[in-house]
């Protein structure tokens, strides 16, 4: 895993930034796996990437990590998906998974009432979270999600410190 800073020239707030690299979808959700153990209550995950890229397939292995008994696919056509998991106290926890794909735009996603869901004590998985603009709170997890190959994918980790 790369791990460096970065800080706009205009002083902004230093972010770290990680890459990893997936052979294929259960490497993906591995990486899933591996995020969730560092997640809380009311982080905010923006997965970005091309169609077939693998951001369902991440979302999956973080829900699995957080122990959601539900089937996880992507809520391409109904927006939002919302799961039960449980929290390292074993608590039940609120899951949100967004596919913001068919969105017109942020103004869409605010008219849903999206403040409830980001601003409250479950987690978020925002699927398509470039076409959010720029509602999703601070300190909020980017994902980027780029094929390398038939099979294989990079995924580039953006938060701030």
């Amino acid at each position: 895993m790369g791990d460096s800073r970065n800080q706009d020239l205009d002083g902004a707030m230093p972010e770290k930034v990680a890459t990893l690299v997936s052979s294929g979808p259960e490497e993906t959700k591995a990486h899933g796996r591996a995020l969730a153990a560092r997640l809380r209550r009311g982080d905010c995950v923006a997965l970005v990437g091309d169609l077939g890229s693998g951001k369902t397939c991440l979302v999956q292995g973080i829900c699995d990590r957080l122990l959601v008994a539900d089937p996880v696919t992507s809520p391409t056509f109904i927006l939002i998906n919302e799961y039960v998991g449980q929290d390292a106290s074993g608590a039940p926890l609120p899951v949100y998974h967004f596919d913001l794909y068919r969105l017109d735009g942020p103004d869409a996603l605010f008219e849903l009432g999206v403040d409830d869901y980001l601003y409250g004590c479950g987690i978020c998985l925002i699927e398509w979270a470039d076409h959010a603009g720029d509602l999703l709170p601070e300190g909020t997890l980017y994902v980027q999600i780029d094929t390398t190959g038939d099979r294989s994918r990079r995924l580039t980790l953006t938060y701030p410190e």
